[in-house]
């Protein structure tokens, strides 16, 4: 069963039960499927959608683009230098921001993004240096 699919079976109080930690987003990160990818690359209008459309998100929107754009170029074969642990933290992050059944519901006002927040800030730790890789290879080949 692919990660998207468990987001979509879980309720609130689930996710309620699931502390967003490093551990156990680690755990979960090692559950991505290919399938999971191919569904960040499909929901891509309603992911930029979802960190465009809250004040609290629109510091991740540029790193959001470049996380979609690095997972679609890696998918393409168009770039190659990208551990998957780099492919599967960025799916899991993106399909966690966009699964509407969180930690902390998006309607809460000032404190619907938290989880979504913490998600994308421990994927990006992890991850920082391949983005900027793959950022210096994104400016190369246009150049």
């Amino acid at each position: 069963m692919s990660i998207w699919d468990k987001f979509k079976e879980k309720t609130s109080e689930d996710f309620i039960d699931d502390v967003v930690t490093e551990e156990k987003m680690k755990e979960d990160v090692s559950e991505v499927s290919a399938e999971d990818v191919e569904v960040v690359i499909d929901k891509e209008e309603a992911i930029n959608k979802k960190l465009s459309g809250s004040a609290s998100l629109k510091k991740y929107v540029e790193l959001g683009r470049l996380m979609l754009a690095l997972i679609k170029d890696s998918s393409s074969g168009k770039y190659k230098q990208v551990p998957w642990y780099t492919i599967a933290t960025i799916a899991f992050s993106l399909l966690y921001v966009l699964n509407p059944m969180d930690i902390v519901p998006d309607f809460i006002p000032g404190l619907g993004y938290l989880d979504d927040i913490t998600v994308l800030s421990i994927g990006l730790g992890w991850i920082e240096s391949d983005l900027h890789r793959y950022l210096d290879w994104k400016l190369e080949s246009t150049s």
